[in-house]
């Protein structure tokens, strides 16, 4: 077991390196910015009642506001949405262990070995307990470290352990999922829409766990450890079930029914472009429902967006100020902004869902037909064009609905559909950053991850932390026009269109002519 433990660790270290960082760093940075923008106990008390909208306690639980310090407010506003980091951390560590694992091969290669029929699973959740285990310390020391007097030691603790707590709610909920699909696709769809309807079902009922639990705990006020032993109980069940799950399939299969397949194949598949849909469509409509949800759910906060602004320095510093426009329409930039980067993310996944064939050696037998390298690799950036420009319609077509319903004088469709569609040459130039990576090598694709939060990190966090100028226009995103508040920009639009067009050339290029793996 210590082998096969040592084993994943290698495999896997720098992923658990980039994960821990990115969870512990914008943990630890939240608490100094809201110590700085709120110094008083005043200033606090006044977005304590802020807070007390339903449709904030909806968006991040319930808080301690008769008593809200520093500590309370960390708790309050950040738990639930690092919660949800750590979640999804684990939900793609778990199925890459597990399912995708096993669909690659390598648990067949393992299991040839001398070890028993649930080591792999036993060691991926050993390694999993220890990764949320280093979460947990760090977050609880990281934070007792800023010396704030509200953040005591105790409270800091219990806010660590609650997440690692989560973490592995979510990993063994995930390992049941890889024994119910036969794909580490469908498990990843299963854990996600699982961790979606806990998170959704939480605003209704705070016993359902995991987040209702993870809304008990109050960390820095009651500092309740009841849930955190209740959610790590859970998780020892959940891998229990796991195991007793795999004993129960073959390799390769799932315990749900597969659909048969048909008779004859489909027309679509006479093209790269079709097959490259039909690969991707059932991750398409889930996104295309979820941006479209998402776009709701900003949407039905329009309405109180004013009361909001009113003594919250922090949402202030966020929007563009302009005298001659309402606080809603200031804002409505930064929503479009958010969901434009949201966007952004299944219309890289689409195109890079070549570098994943590549890696599995399935484009061997689509090349070794009458299929060109060229055609192939425009099929999928054609599929990721078309994927980022739906998901920009459906999320503002989201956000126009639920705002029609909240606010008194709703935004014209056009209005909001405008400053979201402004967004898509920004999105193209992401894509074509993604076509010119995988032109040079596929391994080098998820450098474009790290650009898009780069983007997400100056845009959104810019006006908050007082960043530079020039490092929001290091992003495509900082080029975007804010409309409705400012003109469009056609100058920028055009250049980024043109800059896309450059990578997307010299990406094609690059693919005819490198070396495709094993082929």
């Amino acid at each position: 077991m210590s082998y096969l433990s040592r084993f994943i660790v290698r495999q896997d270290r720098m992923r658990y390196l980039w994960w821990l960082a990115g969870i512990v760093i914008m943990t630890l940075i939240v608490p100094p910015a809201l110590n700085e923008l709120y110094p008083s106990q005043h200033d606090r008390d006044l977005m304590a009642e802020t807070m007390k909208n339903p449709v904030m306690t909806a968006m991040v639980g319930p808080g301690d506001l008769a008593n809200y310090t520093l500590g309370a407010m960390v708790s309050h506003q950040m738990l639930l949405m690092t919660a949800i980091a750590a979640a999804i951390m684990n939900i793609l560590l778990t199925v890459r262990h597990t399912r995708s694992e096993e669909e690659d091969g390598q648990a067949e290669l393992l299991r040839s070995l001398p070890i028993a029929r649930h080591s792999q699973l036993t060691a991926s959740m050993l390694v999993l307990f220890g990764v949320n285990l280093l979460l947990s310390v760090l977050i609880g020391a990281g934070l007792y470290s800023l010396s704030f007097d509200s953040m005591d030691l105790p409270g800091s603790l219990v806010y660590g352990a609650s997440l690692g707590a989560v973490g592995l709610f979510f990993a063994g909920f995930t390992a049941v999922c890889a024994q119910l699909s036969d794909s580490s696709r469908g498990a990843v769809g299963l854990a996600f829409t699982g961790m979606i309807g806990c998170y959704l079902l939480r605003s209704g009922s705070e016993w359902i766990p995991p987040f209702g639990w993870l809304a008990q705990v109050q960390p820095y006020s009651d500092n309740n450890w009841l849930p955190v032993w209740g959610l790590l109980a859970a998780s020892v069940l959940l891998f229990m079930l796991a195991v007793i799950l795999q004993g129960r399939r073959d390799m390769g299969s799932g315990l749900l029914p597969s659909r048969s397949g048909r008779a004859h194949a489909s027309i679509l598949l006479r093209h790269p472009i079709g097959l490259a849909w039909i690969l991707q469509r059932t991750a398409f409509i889930s996104w295309s429902i979820g941006m479209l949800v998402l776009g709701l759910s900003y949407g039905s906060v329009l309405g109180d967006l004013d009361m909001f602004f009113k003594d919250n320095d922090m949402l202030a510093s966020m929007i563009v100020a302009d005298e001659n426009s309402s606080l809603t329409a200031q804002f409505l930039p930064m929503l479009m902004a958010v969901l434009a980067f949201i966007s952004t993310i299944p219309a890289l996944l689409a195109i890079h869902k070549i570098a994943g064939e590549e890696r599995k050696l399935r484009l061997d037998h689509l090349l070794g037909r009458a299929v060109s390298r060229k055609r192939l690799l425009v099929s999928y950036i054609v599929l990721a064009l078309f994927t980022g420009f739906v998901m920009l319609n459906l999320s503002a077509l989201g956000l126009w609905l639920a705002g029609t319903a909240s606010m008194e004088d709703p935004f014209m469709f056009q209005t909001v559909w405008q400053a979201s569609i402004v967004h898509f040459p920004a999105i193209t130039v992401m894509i074509g950053i993604s076509a010119a990576l995988i032109g040079v090598a596929k391994k080098a694709t998820g450098f474009v991850w790290l650009y898009l939060f780069y983007g997400f990190l100056t845009l959104y966090l810019g006006g908050l932390f007082q960043f530079p100028e020039w490092m929001e226009k290091l992003s495509p995103f900082g080029f975007v026009a804010k409309l409705p508040i400012e003109d469009m920009n056609w100058l920028y639009a055009g250049g980024s269109l043109t800059v896309t067009m450059i990578l997307l050339i010299f990406g094609i290029n690059r693919y005819t002519r490198r070396d495709i793996q094993d082929s």
